[in-house]
């Protein structure tokens, strides 16, 4: 027997149809340059509609790849409805990939239209010789500065010729909607396609309150680019239930994302750590009235607990950590403590705070040993995370590493984690990360949050390096903070160290440097450190 309810396909139209009937008075604010741009759902569903009719005019069909090359703002949350609502696939391109991976991705995914803001023309233009399918470039303003490309349009003039009015296509849910691919560490990125139904399931997990409980009276700031796996869906769940956007463009310094939090009463933001250690950092020297904001979502990496803990006493802020990946939509865990957790000390509270949390509803979890067998929920072995869920990719596009990544109606995330009897997931490290030092397996996570949480430490990154005797030891790199260059020692962060490490797990050796390489979406490039110090011969201990 089956249930009797409407086949009601889970799309991005009605959520696209909603917003103006139901929030036409909520804004979407832009920093562009000095000045803010302000536009409401009213009139941000007509301007989607103008492009629908444009992407059709540029020959656009369903199925057809668009890119985009653009920082946050409300022109690429147009794209973000107008695309995949036509029917077409929308595909953001990471704006800090190299060329050679950026052409690739372009001419992987068979990219037919490409937008670009103006900043960014400089990158594409080095690139268009080798991008095979793209037939229209379309820069995001209301003229076409000089350029080399060709054909290209200008946004805005596109849009005036255009009608208001579009007859959206009746989709099917499981149609792709959208692409992205990994920022990928080793080999070419992998290509994830995201289905209507996916993206709708996911927008709907961000909206649960164990989550993040994003709603109508929330005034959202995705800090996390709009390339990087979608802004985590905080468009689309903006959207859907209502919630004020304000884009930073490309103004992503601290003092820029506290003058808009202040200005614009800010409530809920997301980013990765890097740019709240920033904001930490500002917040020691200057004023910012940051008291609107609830939540400060972190993600991309492990947030150091003293990062979560001094942003929660000193200056009243809430760090939620979540975890979750390019092939996860992202969302997969959230850092939000059970009722009986609640009554625990404080100092246990934000241990647990600082763990990547519970799956949410929608994810299932387990962590697997090396013969395959699944490890305990005891807080202390090792395994590595696998997960399965409706808005988790089953394989990569067009890709034959599908089969290493995907087995058993599971993807292997390729992160070691410990769960608890609570349920409660910390990642120990990525498994390239892992310092294997005599049989023993040394977390280099756990040890960079420790060094981290020294007050005169800015950044810090672990990374292993080669031994005669015991296969590999701990580099710590050390980035001072500004004041502190000249005077902070080895010995000072080993003794920092002393008390919550075992002294096998302690780093070899501690060198200092100007800055810990960044990756495309801002975590620790620990590849580049590995290349760089691939031969350090550590001191005798």
């Amino acid at each position: 027997m089956q249930g009797l309810m409407m086949d009601y396909p889970l799309t991005l139209t009605p959520i696209l149809e909603r917003a103006p009937k139901l929030f036409g008075n909520k804004e979407i604010v832009t920093k562009a340059g000095t000045t803010l741009e302000r536009e409401t759902f009213a009139e941000w569903a007509p301007r989607v509609a103008r492009l629908a009719n444009v992407l059709e005019k540029l020959g656009v069909r369903r199925g057809d790849r668009v890119a985009t090359f653009a920082w946050n703002n409300a022109r690429h949350l147009e794209l973000y409805f107008a695309v995949p609502c036509m029917g077409a696939v929308l595909h953001p391109l990471n704006l800090r990939l190299p060329a050679d991976q950026l052409a690739y991705i372009i001419n992987h995914a068979q990219d037919s239209v490409l937008f670009v803001d103006p900043t960014l023309l400089p990158a594409i233009e080095k690139l268009a010789s080798q991008l095979k399918g793209v037939k229209h470039f379309v820069v995001m303003g209301d003229t076409v500065p000089e350029t080399t490309l060709a054909p290209v349009h200008a946004y805005e003039e596109l849009l005036r010729g255009a009608s208001d009015a579009y007859p959206f296509p009746q989709l099917d849910e499981n149609d792709a909607a959208g692409m992205c691919y990994t920022s990928g560490t080793t080999g070419n990125p992998k290509g994830v396609v995201y289905s209507h139904r996916s993206i709708v399931l996911h927008s709907m997990g961000l909206a649960m309150t164990s989550s993040f409980g994003i709603r109508e009276s929330d005034t959202v700031m995705p800090v996390v680019p709009m390339f990087h796996v979608m802004a985590w869906g905080l468009p689309f769940v903006c959207v859907m239930v209502g919630a004020n956007l304000v884009f930073p463009g490309p103004h992503m310094q601290p003092r820029d994302l506290a003058e808009l939090i202040q200005a614009e009463r800010v409530t809920l933001t997301a980013g990765v750590p890097t740019l709240w250690l920033g904001l930490m950092n500002l917040l020691e020297h200057e004023r910012y009235d940051l008291s609107s904001l609830h939540t400060m979502i972190v993600g991309g990496s492990a947030a150091p607990q003293f990062l979560i803990e001094k942003m929660q006493k000193q200056y009243g802020l809430q760090i939620i950590h979540a975890w979750g990946m390019t092939e996860m939509s992202p969302l997969g865990t959230v850092s939000r403590l059970k009722k009986a957790q609640l009554q625990l000390p404080e100092t246990e509270q934000f241990a647990l705070r600082a763990k990547q949390g519970l799956p949410v509803p929608g994810v299932e979890i387990r962590a697997m040993d090396d013969m395959g067998n699944e490890v305990p929920w005891d807080g202390k072995t090792f395994g590595e995370l696998q997960v399965r869920g409706p808005w988790i990719a089953r394989e990569y596009y067009r890709d034959e590493r599908s089969a290493d990544s995907f087995r058993d109606g599971w993807f292997r995330t390729g992160d070691v984690v410990t769960i608890d009897a609570e349920g409660f997931v910390q990642i120990v490290d990525r498994t390239k990360d892992l310092v294997k030092s005599g049989g023993e397996w040394i977390s280099s996570v756990d040890l960079e949050n420790a060094i981290m949480s020294h007050p005169q430490v800015l950044e810090a990154a672990v990374i292993a390096v080669a031994h005669p005797k015991w296969q590999e030891r701990p580099l710590a790199c050390v980035v001072p903070k500004p004041d502190f260059k000249d005077t902070l020692t080895k010995k000072d962060i080993l003794e920092h160290l002393r008390a919550r490490f075992a002294s096998w797990e302690l780093p070899d050796d501690v060198i200092f440097i100007d800055a810990v390489p960044k990756t495309s979406v801002g975590k620790f490039d620990k590849k580049v450190l590995r290349a760089q110090y691939r031969d350090y011969i550590l001191p005798e201990r």
